[in-house]
């Protein structure tokens, strides 16, 4: 019979750095990706915005705090790209400010 050794799971500090690595990597990834594709700010946006929710879910996932600044993040970037691909004449930005004061 063999002797394994038990090693000790990471901090949770290291977990959650690797996971910030890691959604900064995807998302100059999918940066480079939606300039070489040439796929509009629609699409790049709720790619962005996949990203950083995807990222608060993986910090869930392994009993990290969820970062609601983030979670913000997320969904305004989704709501840009909506915004852009059903070609909404009105500017989302005083809309934001609008519903942010409320």
């Amino acid at each position: 019979m063999t002797h394994v050794e038990h090693v000790p799971a990471p901090s949770a500090p290291i977990v959650a750095h690797k996971l910030d690595a890691a959604a900064w990597g995807v998302f100059f990834v999918w940066v480079g990706i939606a300039l070489i594709a040439d796929i509009g700010w629609g699409l790049a946006l709720l790619g962005f915005g996949v990203i950083t929710l995807g990222a608060q879910l993986a910090r869930k996932s392994f009993g990290l705090a969820i970062e609601g600044f983030w979670v913000l993040v997320g969904v305004l970037f989704l709501l840009g790209g909506v915004w852009e691909l059903l070609g909404i004449r009105y500017s989302l930005v005083p809309i934001v400010a609008i519903v942010a004061g409320i």
